[in-house]
């Protein structure tokens, strides 16, 4: 067993979150392109990337996995002379990690901005009743019964 942050005995079954958060530090740390998510209704969340300078052909949304992953590239066009490049045709991907039953509503592109809906289950109470076996008994000498 790891040492890690979900490895109490009181924790069974959780080191796939470890690893999830593990993903997750690794690509908060690049801070391009910006984003906001902002939640929209009970059950609804929009995420929100500003990707100026990109055309809908330029950005693919998949989800992977469990994983929201946006990724840009735009393509070098030829034949162009710069007297000044300030705004460089840069690539990137950025990933977000659902919760099981999030789906993705849409993604729709305007003024700069990519807007990704996101539909959020409400939460369910799972209670069951376990039954308890009974070994019998009978038979056996010298036991109360």
């Amino acid at each position: 067993m790891t040492n890690g942050t979900f490895s109490s005995p009181y924790l069974l079954g959780f080191d796939h979150l470890e690893r999830l958060l593990e993903r997750t530090a690794k690509s908060a740390s690049d801070g391009y392109p910006p984003y906001n998510i902002e939640q929209t209704g009970a059950d609804c969340l929009r995420i929100v990337l500003a990707v100026a300078g990109f055309s809908a052909d330029d950005l693919n949304v998949t989800v992977e996995d469990n994983q929201l992953v946006i990724r840009g590239r735009q393509t070098e066009t030829a034949g162009r002379t710069f007297l000044h490049r300030g705004i460089a045709a840069r690539q990137f991907q950025r990933a977000f990690v659902l919760a099981d039953g999030i789906e993705v509503a849409g993604a729709e592109l305007k003024n700069g901005l990519l807007s990704i809906e996101l539909a959020r289950p409400k939460p369910q109470s799972l209670r069951r009743k376990v039954d308890i076996r009974v070994e019998s008994t009978e038979g056996r000498e010298g036991e109360r019964q």
